[in-house]
Parts: C-alpha cells; structure tokens; sequence
C-alpha cells in the first residue's frame, strides 16, 4: 500500500508538470522525492538564450503621398479651417478624384475684404493718372508761357541798344531774370515728373498687391475641394493629439495635411520603448512583427531607427522613445493604422546556462541560488549574466542539471554561503556566459 501511494505521489507531480506546459520556455517544475518538503524545483538549463524587448506598435507606410489643404492659406490670411466632408478612409480614389470638402465662410469674408480693396486701390490709381496728368500739364504750360515771355524780352534787349544806358541795362536785367525763370520752371517740371511716378509706383504697388491678394483668395477657395495628387487608398492623418482627422477637425498652414495616400509595399512599425528597455535597443537588430488583427501572421522586421531623445506620450508618465521597425517582406493585408506586436531580439546567446528568475536571490549584494546536494539545500554565490523576462543566464557557480530552488527553503538564513573563489568572481560575467565548462563548486555533481 505504500509502494502504491508513492507511485501515485509521482504521477501527481508528472500530471502536474505536463499541465504547467502553456507556451514556449516554460520551465517544468516538480517536486524531488528527497527535497524539502512543499519545494519548488527548477534545473539549470543549457541552451539557446535570448532577451528580447516587447512593445505594441501602429503600421505606417515609410512613403507617402500627402492630400493637403491649399497652401496659400497663411498668404490669404486664414490660419485655421475647417473640413466639412471627407471621403470614408480606406477609399481607393484615382488622380483628380475629390477627397475632401473645406469650409470656404472664412475665405468667402476675406475674399469681400480683397475686392473692397482692390476697388479703392484702383480708384486711387485713377485719381493719381489724373492729379499726375493735371499738374504735369500745368507745368508744360507755364514753361511754354515763359518762354514767349524770354522772347520778348529779348526783342526788346535788342531795341535799347540805341537807347540811353539805364534802359539799356534794365532791358538786360529783365531778360536775365526772366531766363531764370525759365530755367526754374524747367528744373521744377523734371522734379514733379518724378514726384508723379513716384506717386503712381506707390499706388501702383498698392493696387498690385490688392490683385495678388484677391488672385490667392480665389485660389485658395478653388482649393477648398482637395483632390488627390495621384491614385492611392485614402488614409486619415493624424493630430498632434493622435486622433485622426474627421469633418469638423481643424488644418492649419503649419499642419496642413488631411490625408495620406501610402505605399503599400514599403511598411515600417512605430513603437516607443520605455527608458528602462531602450538601452538594449539598436538599429540592425531582427524583429518579429505580429498583426493584433491576425495573430496568425508573423513578419520579420529589422529596427531602422531609435530616437535620441525622449518624449511624453499623451495619457502616459513615462518618458519613452521612439522606434522605427521596418517590415522586410511585403504584404497585401497590411494596412496603415494596424496595431502590431514587436518582440525586438536584442540579444542572442548561442550557448548558455540559466534558470529561472526566481530561483536567483541577492544578500549583501551578493548574487546566490538555493541549490539542493540530494536532500539538503545549499547556499550558493552566483555570477548571474544576461537577463529577460522570465531566466537568467549564469555565468558561473552552476552546471548544466543542478536544481536550484524556486522558493527560501527553512531555515535559509542560517545557511553558510559557499563563495566563489575570488578570481572566477571578479571576471566579467560576459567572458563566460556561454561556457561549456562549470566553476569548480562544492559538490558540484552531488544529485
């Protein structure tokens, strides 16, 4: 009857183990005939070993066709406006086709602003042509006038030559003075010639400017009926908020784009990674892409880019960075906006020894397992290596099959730690983490 009971004892523990079996890497655990009672049982494990970082992305296309709003915007003076219709996104439209519908209130108020001007602009133009024409006219006039009168002035220098000297001089005196005034009226006349351009480039550049203006208003409200740049799937843009575009939101001329028409072919994950993780994270290492939508489908992807510089997410605290994941092959599900699961691989280890992240405890700053020398416990120092998120790599003070306990056995602080000798501590842990041969330990093959 006791031989039975054992024999049940063990096929409840091997039940219990083949039931912990739920995904890859998953240790199997059981309880050893001699170890403590109620311990949880783990043996070091010699193997591939990776540690990889795992975030939720959103697909977007790396090249794009942006559908903006007019960009004469800013230059007719509206800095805000909004759409009023837009095609459902996911609409394949071709070249010419219309995408979207502005509110024109805001241009249709500017554009009776401009032709107000411009009509006061060309009245004031007018008036200049005429004020010009007067002015000018009077002077050729008076210049003409002067000079009748320097005639005869001097037919009658020429008739006091006979007279007595006192006439004869005030005859000269009277043609030099009216000789001045000729010459004066001339120089004035060049200087109102040249007040009146001046006058006509001022009301002319006015009036310009009011008909370049009116011209970009009527552009920009031709505008208002965006149509796309060439064929393509229509894909919303997205704010500063990260919502996407719909009618009612707002463009303005510094984020002017209301759609995307994307290349499907060249497709890349955006992600951000926490601080913490980011540092493990380079350009060049191999991903796995899954689609949340079709879990089935996994895509290989290389990390393209990883930002230098942190940002706050909405909704979040934490600081984290952007990574770019390209998506090697192509595919025709792919959409942008899709959200995806990135497991970055950054770091892979051929070889090496590890157990499971509970098995490792730390006293004193001292790195230890609990490793068990047929039914009794021992405290043992450890080098530990390389860590994800469920092993540990260790790197020295274990072999391959030594158990190691996954809870404190009792009376775990009494144990004595057995240490490493110093020279095999103080080595890097990366110099032999994927050793093939295991630091001499007490009773290292006791089991």
């Amino acid at each position: 009857m006791r031989s039975m009971r054992v024999i049940r004892s063990h096929r409840f523990a091997v039940l219990t183990a083949v039931a912990a079996v739920g995904a890859p890497g998953v240790w199997l655990f059981a309880r050893h005939s001699s170890a403590p009672d109620s311990a949880i049982v783990a043996r070091v494990k010699r193997g591939p070993f990776a540690v990889t970082v795992t975030t939720a992305g959103e697909l977007r296309a790396k090249k794009f066709v942006q559908i903006t709003a007019p960009p004469q915007l800013q230059q007719a003076g509206v800095y805000q406006i909004k759409i009023a219709s837009l095609v459902p996104e996911g609409t394949v439209v071709k070249q010419g086709e219309q995408v979207a519908e502005l509110d024109r209130s805001a241009l249709a108020s500017k554009l009776a602003d401009v032709t107000l001007a411009l009509q006061k602009a060309e009245a004031q133009y007018e008036q200049a042509e005429l004020d010009s024409a007067l002015n000018l006219s009077g002077a050729r006039e008076s210049i003409r006038t002067m000079e009748l009168g320097l005639e005869e002035k001097r037919l009658a220098k020429e008739e006091a030559v006979y007279e007595a000297p006192t006439v004869k001089r005030q005859a000269e005196i009277d043609y030099e003075k009216a000789e001045r005034a000729l010459a004066q009226a001339k120089t004035d006349y060049e200087t109102k010639t040249e007040q009146a351009r001046a006058k006509m480039r001022e009301v002319g550049a006015d009036l310009a400017r009011q008909k370049n203006t009116l011209k970009v208003v009527q552009e920009a409200m031709a505008g208002c009926t965006v149509k796309a740049p060439g064929p393509g799937m229509v894909i919303y843009s997205k704010e500063w908020n990260g919502k996407k575009r719909t009618a009612g939101s707002q463009v303005a001329p510094w984020d002017p784009t209301v759609a995307t028409l994307p290349d499907f072919t060249d497709m890349e994950s955006v992600t951000y990674v926490n601080e913490i993780d980011v540092r493990k994270v380079a350009v060049g290492q191999p991903a796995v892409i899954t689609l949340d939508a079709d879990p089935s489908k996994r895509f290989s992807g290389t990390v393209s880019s990883v930002a230098n510089v942190g940002e706050q997410r909405p909704s979040t605290d934490a600081k984290v960075f952007e990574v770019k994941v390209a998506v090697v092959q192509s595919d025709t599900t792919l959409r942008p906006g899709m959200t995806t699961g990135n497991a970055i691989e950054t770091l892979k280890l051929p070889d090496a020894l590890f157990v499971p992240l509970d098995a490792v405890s730390t006293e004193d700053s001292v790195s230890l397992v609990y490793r068990l020398s047929g039914a009794r416990a021992t405290k043992q120092e450890v080098v530990t290596g390389a860590v994800n998120d469920d092993e540990v790599v260790i790197a020295r003070g274990l072999a391959e099959g030594d158990r190691v306990l996954l809870t404190l056995p009792a009376g775990h602080e009494k144990l004595k730690l057995a240490r490493l000798p110093a020279a095999d501590a103080a080595k890097p842990a990366s110099v032999t983490a994927g050793a093939t041969t295991p630091p001499p330990t007490p009773s290292a093959n006791q089991d």
